[in-house]
């Protein structure tokens, strides 16, 4: 398989190394395209060897080189790539989210439709092994049919705030947190349920993050950006992109080209996307889901439970237990790989019967082996899983339209429904 990038910002990198390294028997990489030569470079140094690179008014003659297409630019801008490469006749691999609207998902379902091309969406959170041993509790009916799930979700104050410094924090751009991160929550739920989701509410609102909120705590006077700020080294908000040798090439070191700052003040105006949501869905089947994601606590990790007519299954996962205040001065600091005390809980609890701690096996490599297993989907196809792990367009539209009907439900106050087993808004609100 010839293979093409369309995006090289930094979520490529997992996919041009399996390209290079253990995946190399699978494929060559023929193509990048990107605005930014910088960035393109240093992913031609990454893979090396020479390798093409386009800017985007040139993707259409990168099309013409390559077999499959892997999309991770800004999510804003997947379906219109998605749409031109099925339409060119190319399979497509589709970063998380597949889109961030509904009208960018009837695009994609319609290309999806009318071409032979396979769509397939990297839901990486399904090759967890502490999220394949729910899945596999749930199918075996281990506690009956689930009546209702509560999701608790924690980003901390090194991963949820790095959302505020970046593209991420406009909601035109990215849908928002319930469209760009939850999106693997609610793929998760859809996956472990096997149902789909039929009407959602939701609140959501800006309490920790942007100019209001730290004025209203006194934090006055901010930068607009960290690099060349006063208070950069001190300051545990302030990413010094220069401390990071990655960072620093793919982003520092390309602003001349685009202009775009990798290291924006999450306290600084203009951020349109929420740090506090809840939301409600009721799925198919009579499942009810209670939904919270928060952006700003002192550690990470999220909590599941659901509840049966035979018992309870609880997940506990701590992926951080607190966070260091100088993560951002030094963003090697951010990286899970090293943690020393995560942990993971699985708990099966049947009526009448001692809660029973189930054992999660982990493999090699990150995420307890999953990426090998995701790695190995994407470029050498999907094997004999009962878990079905590898997600197409249906599965990426059915996770977008939870998170953009509770945008809508935010934005209106409404309960809003879905149709067509979760890949359709049934209507909008005015």
């Amino acid at each position: 398989m010839r293979y093409a990038f369309v995006g090289t910002g930094h979520r490529i990198q997992m996919y041009v190394d399996a390209l290079v390294g253990e995946w190399s028997d699978t494929g060559d990489i023929v193509g990048l395209c990107d605005r930014n030569q910088t960035r393109m470079q240093y992913y031609v140094e990454r893979a090396g060897r020479p390798v093409p690179t386009y800017k985007p008014e040139e993707f259409d003659a990168m099309l013409e080189q390559c077999d499959a297409v892997i999309v991770a630019t800004v999510d804003a801008t997947h379906a219109e790539y998605v749409v031109r490469a099925l339409d060119a006749g190319k399979d497509v691999i589709c970063e998380k989210p597949l889109t961030i609207d509904a009208d960018g998902c009837e695009e994609i379902r319609a290309a999806a439709e009318r071409n032979p091309g396979k769509l397939v969406v990297t839901f990486n959170y399904r090759y967890s092994p502490r999220n394949s041993a729910v899945r596999r509790l749930i199918a075996a009916g281990e506690i009956g049919e689930i009546t209702s799930v509560h999701f608790d979700w924690t980003l901390d104050t090194i991963h949820g705030a790095d959302y505020f410094r970046r593209w991420h924090r406009d909601k035109v751009n990215s849908g928002g947190l319930l469209v760009h991160k939850s999106t693997h929550h609610f793929d998760l739920v859809n996956w472990w349920l096997a149902a789909a989701a039929e009407t959602v509410y939701a609140q959501g609102s800006l309490r920790f993050y942007g100019d209001a909120n730290a004025a209203s705590r006194g934090m006055t006077d901010r930068p607009e950006r960290a690099h060349g700020a006063p208070g950069l080294g001190t300051d545990p908000y302030l990413l010094d992109l220069a401390a990071d040798p990655r960072l620093k090439r793919l982003y520092l070191d390309a602003e001349h080209e685009d202009g775009y700052h990798r290291d924006q003040d999450v306290f600084a105006p203009g951020i349109t996307i929420e740090d506090n949501m809840s939301v409600l869905v009721r799925y198919s089947g009579g499942a009810q889901l209670t939904y919270n994601l928060v952006a700003h606590a002192p550690s990470e990790g999220y909590r599941v439970v659901f509840n049966g007519t035979g018992g309870r299954i609880e997940l506990t996962v701590c992926e951080r237990t607190w966070t260091p205040p100088h993560a951002a001065i030094d963003p090697s600091a951010a990286s899970k790989e090293h943690v020393t005390d995560a942990w993971e809980k699985l708990v099966l609890h049947r009526l009448w019967e001692p809660p029973q701690e189930i054992e999660i096996e982990q493999g090699a490599g990150g995420h307890g082996g999953g990426d090998r297993l995701l790695l190995d989907d994407v470029f050498r196809g999907a094997g004999d899983d009962p878990l079905r792990r590898q997600a197409g367009y249906v599965d990426g539209i059915r996770s977008v339209l939870v998170g953009a009907a509770a945008n809508e439900a935010i934005r209106t106050g409404q309960v809003v429904h879905l149709a067509d087993g979760g890949t359709r808004l049934a209507a909008r609100a005015v």
